[in-house]
């Protein structure tokens, strides 16, 4: 669990059903949590008021009423009594709108029925989790390093602690992870540090660009298919979610979805199960989804591009990435620990930046982000082969736009297509031809790379 077990939890489980409360009574008990059973809203909010309830398990619909009224008005009024107080809401799959409208007015989650045993513990254990975390400012860098390993994240700015803190607390819960923030902010170092502090650390991070699957294929590729699903099957596939059973799962750029993959989405999220294509049988996980876009899926829901039952099941935590604009101070750590590993990466001499240099770089808009200051000097110390980079060196590229395919324009005697190529070469000599360790180093696409390849006459040996 994530949460103290040496506390024994009081779950308060709502329901006009005796039997569904007799049900997760049951269950609770077996996973050593204590339960109070209430059948009308008005015996819920006395127990409320008189009992130290940890977590509200509350169906959505009273009296065999299918509108949510009375659900509504009883969270509202557990909101008004014990703001704090963590609700799960509970519905029919085909009523889900319900459970959308009450995290609206301030549910923490839900669950659809029938519920998954395993699946509804870990949510109850989460959410319980999630409250008892403790609710205090941003903590210090050496604070926050002497407990965990964010070392692949540099920074001490005021916004950069604040972020780290924030997923100081959530990294051991299970608690599903929105990542938002501009191109190049970060969010892949986020999510792997989230992982790699999690009690799930011992089990695989699987990373899946939705934006590059297509509709026709989001079901094999997530799921998985058996042998002679369709023409093409000619053994079975693991699907994502298997390779990440008792990991974690990285949905990068999740705003990109289409509407009938992110049904199908929902579904396996709601519920940690699914059928592989081409099978009638139900494969169960048990996945931590990290999610990440920089687009605002809010203004995506308004305008009906992405479901609001599906924003509202993958931002349990929402972690906003400050861009590199709002944390100037901490462009001269960025910028000395990308030269070293650089500089390490091409086997180059050791080499600094000028403070002049240094005072250059923050002054600049960076609108690519960490990912363009990186590129930038990676750029730069390819070119200037000095053991010192200095002011000079880096004036020429505040006249380059952040795009690699502008091959006229002149540095120096050196076009950038010729920088490019330079560049590609060292990183193919450096990971001995891998392409993917190549694409990752230079910030590129593996189709991208080959594309450059191609153009320059390049092998990959």
């Amino acid at each position: 669990m994530n949460i103290d077990e040496n506390k024994q939890h009081l779950i308060l489980v709502v329901d006009d059903d005796q039997s569904v409360t007799a049900s997760l009574a049951l269950l609770l008990k077996q996973n050593k949590f204590k339960v109070i059973q209430a059948h009308n809203p008005t015996d819920a909010l006395e127990i409320i008021q008189q009992e130290n309830v940890s977590l509200v398990l509350q169906d959505m619909n009273f009296t065999r009423a299918t509108t949510g009224e009375e659900g509504m008005l009883l969270l509202n009024e557990i909101r008004t009594i014990k703001p704090n107080l963590p609700v799960i809401l509970m519905t029919a799959w085909a009523s889900i709108s319900l459970a959308v409208e009450g995290m609206r007015c301030g549910a923490n989650d839900f669950i659809s029925k029938p519920w998954d045993n395993k699946n509804l513990i870990r949510t109850i254990s989460t959410n319980i989790g999630l409250s008892n975390q403790e609710k205090t400012s941003a903590l210090s860098r050496s604070q926050l390093d002497q407990e965990f390993d964010f070392s692949a994240i540099v920074g001490e700015s005021a916004a950069i602690l604040n972020t780290l803190t924030t997923i100081s607390r959530i990294c051991k819960t299970d608690a599903s992870v929105l990542i938002l923030g501009e191109s190049g902010t970060g969010k892949e170092v986020f999510s792997d540090a989230i992982h790699k502090n999690s009690n799930r650390a011992q089990a695989d991070m699987v990373k899946v660009n939705l934006g590059g699957i297509t509709p026709s294929l989001f079901e094999s590729e997530m799921f998985g298919h058996v042998k002679g699903a369709f023409t093409d099957a000619k053994q079975e596939r693991q699907g994502r979610f298997s390779a990440a059973d008792g990991g974690t799962l990285f949905l990068d750029e999740i705003g990109e979805m289409d509407k009938s993959s992110q049904v199908k989405l929902l579904r396996v999220l709601q519920d940690q199960n699914f059928q592989m294509v081409g099978s009638s049988q139900n494969t169960s996980v048990n996945v931590r989804v990290i999610s990440a876009t920089n687009q605002n899926l809010e203004e995506l829901v308004e305008q009906d591009l992405f479901r609001e039952d599906l924003f509202y099941r993958i931002n349990l935590i929402t972690v906003e990435l400050p861009p590199l604009r709002k944390r100037i101070e901490d462009i001269p750590l960025l910028a000395q620990h990308h030269l070293k590993k650089v500089s390490g990466l091409y086997g180059m001499p050791e080499t600094s930046i000028s403070p002049q240099a240094l005072n250059w770089l923050k002054q600049q808009k960076w609108p690519g982000n960490i990912r363009q200051l990186c590129q930038t000097i990676e750029r730069v110390l390819l070119m200037s082969g000095k053991s010192e980079l200095d002011y000079q060196d880096f004036v020429p590229q505040s006249q380059v736009q952040h795009d690699t395919n502008l091959n006229n324009f002149e540095l120096g005697s050196v076009t950038l297509g010729e920088m490019e190529k330079i560049m590609i070469e060292k990183a193919l000599d450096a990971y001995q031809g891998n392409i993917s360790k190549v694409a990752d180093a230079l910030g590129l696409s593996r189709a991208a790379l080959y594309r450059r390849l191609d153009k320059h006459g390049l092998s990959q040996s």
